[in-house]
């Protein structure tokens, strides 16, 4: 069985895009940071890795991209999932007898209209899945959880309401991260991340590359470079696979216009009609 590490504890959403993607024939590892799902790949005690990398309501993940940067690794899929959002408390209580909510608080800004309109406390916690596992350990009148039904069944907590995000747009993307590279699929994406020479118009020539050989772009961020202050390093997924003559003719113009190209991947990935984009 496929053994698969991801950040957060059972009942997740990270564990629930893993079932998404592999279905049952899955064994889950569970990780406290997401620094450790580099570790355990490397360390081969899983066969890969599962990295949460953008909301498309929060944005980015902090910290992911950095670690793809550092880390010999390659991703192997996209995953997107739908995220929905439930409401939990312990048995016995009603709606009317909330008044704190516990969450991540990513969660409790998506619910933010649920929560003011039933006059509802938020309260940051570090997890989801962690705030109602800790909630049914020790059970307190009047508080309830934002977390996933899954979470809620599997820590025996009552739902009070289901689907409350504020958004029906809510969807968290997913890097599968492992060793090797992937065979090409009927639909590709190819990351990587460079940086530019120090001098006008240098991003401008880099992206023109990318529009002179019809390459769609999907996602074009800059991050700061750690060890260059105020030169940031742009992290770029655009359609295709590395093994096309095109993709290939684009990857040797960038290596001679930047001053660095690392490619993260050519992998299987979602289209944006897919999940309603």
């Amino acid at each position: 069985m496929t053994r698969v590490a991801y950040q957060g504890i059972p009942g997740a959403n990270s564990e629930i895009a893993l079932w998404q993607h592999f279905g049952d024939a899955v064994e889950t590892y569970p990780c406290q940071e997401i620094i450790h799902l580099f570790e355990v790949l490397q360390r081969n005690e899983v066969e890969f890795s599962l990295l949460p990398v953008e909301n498309a309501l929060a944005g980015s993940v902090s910290g992911a991209y950095e670690l793809l940067l550092d880390h010999d690794v390659r991703i192997q899929a996209e995953v997107i999932l739908h995220v929905h959002h439930a409401l939990l408390a312990n048995h016995g209580t009603a709606l009317e007898d909330v008044r704190e909510v516990r969450s991540h608080p990513q969660a409790l800004m998506q619910c933010e209209r649920f929560l003011k309109r039933n006059g509802l406390n938020p309260v940051g916690w570090y997890d989801t899945a962690g705030a109602a596992k800790h909630l049914a350990e020790e059970p307190a009148p009047g508080v309830a959880v934002i977390a996933s039904t899954v979470a809620g069944e599997l820590y025996e907590l009552d739902l009070l309401a289901k689907q409350i995000e504020d958004e029906p747009f809510n969807y968290t993307r997913f890097l599968l991260l492992g060793h090797g590279d992937p065979e090409p699929s009927e639909y590709n994406k190819t990351s990587i991340v460079f940086a530019t020479r120090h001098r006008p118009a240098a991003l401008y020539e880099c992206l023109g590359e990318f529009a002179k050989r019809d390459l769609n772009l999907t996602k074009l961020e800059s991050r700061p470079r750690r060890n260059r202050p105020w030169e940031p390093l742009f992290y770029l997924d655009f359609e295709g696979h590395w093994q096309e003559p095109r993709c290939q003719e684009l990857l040797t113009q960038l290596l001679q216009l930047t001053s660095f190209v690392k490619m993260l991947g050519s992998y299987p990935a979602v289209k944006s009609s897919a999940v309603g984009m």
